[in-house]
């Protein structure tokens, strides 16, 4: 049945053990499967390559079967829940090591959201996004939202405002902070994926599932999203402009100059010349009937140029 993903026999037959008990150290799988430790662990560790399988953070050798979610469908979904109920409380956090690991139980845990996903993207290169995968386009299409927040050197990144613009369209609410204090991505406050810093060449994240610290990483998001600054980058396709408002590339200039990016960071996102930049801003100076750029963010506000709001 799981041929189609990958899955050889070995393999669906360890995930299905897995599953049925949630949580189990190699010795325990092995008699379940009638196999020797070794292949076992083989099996566990092929599970990991697909994001099917974690190690337990706190004791050594125990194995946690991820939920199967949107990834797997429906069928196994429901036997995951029948079975196992909910995590003993050492299975609470799950480590997945490898980048192929990670980036499975990333895409499982965007495309298993039903509700709202939540992320806090930092300027570290490689780091979680927010704004990249096409799992974001199928949530939407699901109308599961995004709320994400992003470290402000992010927008230095090539393509960045290509990103952005790309998520603003897809109807995700997206902020701006200075400092970012962790990457983090919360699915429907019940699960979590926090990376972890390594010295090692080989990725790594944290699972945590719903709990006390889930909780906090939750409350860790809501508070830098209060403190964030709403971007916009204006609305696109406009068939008519007129002459004393801003045109949708001065709205995304102001956009970006409010978020904290240099005249020069501006003209290179947006492939536009300094000077073009400079101009548009002394044009939007002298719409707002203003004499410093001090006084355009506050205007660009009282005009409705800008989201000005923070709360829901």
């Amino acid at each position: 049945m799981l041929g189609a993903i990958g899955l050889d026999e070995t393999l669906e037959s360890a995930y299905r053990a897995l599953l049925s008990v949630g949580a189990a150290d190699v010795a325990d799988l092995a008699r379940r499967l009638a196999l020797g430790e070794y292949d076992t662990e083989r099996a566990l560790r092929g599970l990991e390559r697909y994001g099917l399988a974690a190690r337990s953070s706190a004791r050594p050798g125990r194995w946690v079967a991820a939920p199967p979610g949107v990834a797997l469908g429906a069928l196994l979904t429901e036997e995951y829940r029948a079975s196992a109920g909910e995590p003993a409380g050492h299975d609470l956090v799950e480590v997945v090591i490898g980048a192929a690991a990670v980036a499975r139980r990333l895409l499982q845990l965007r495309l298993g959201a039903s509700k709202e996903v939540c992320a806090l993207v930092t300027g570290t290169p490689a780091a979680l996004t927010g704004m990249e995968n096409d799992a974001e386009q199928q949530a939407a299409d699901r109308g599961v939202r995004h709320r994400v927040v992003l470290e402000r050197s992010v927008l230095d990144r090539p393509h960045a405002v290509a990103g952005l613009s790309a998520a603003l369209g897809r109807d995700e609410q997206v902020r701006v902070v200075d400092h970012v204090p962790a990457g983090l991505v919360i699915a429907d406050r019940t699960l979590a994926l926090v990376p972890l810093t390594s010295h090692t060449s080989e990725p790594a994240a944290l699972v945590v599932h719903a709990s006390g610290l889930l909780e906090l990483l939750s409350g860790l998001f809501e508070s830098v999203w209060r403190e964030a600054l709403p971007v916009r980058l204006g609305a696109s396709g406009a068939t008519e402009q007129r002459l004393d408002e801003p045109d949708d590339t001065d709205l995304k200039v102001l956009s970006l100059l409010l978020a904290g990016l240099t005249d020069a960071s501006v003209a290179k996102q947006l492939d536009l010349g300094l000077r073009t930049v400079q101009r548009r801003v002394k044009r939007l100076m002298e719409l707002a009937g203003v004499t410093t750029r001090l006084q355009l963010g506050w205007h660009a506000y009282e005009r409705g140029w800008v989201d000005r709001e923070r709360q829901e």
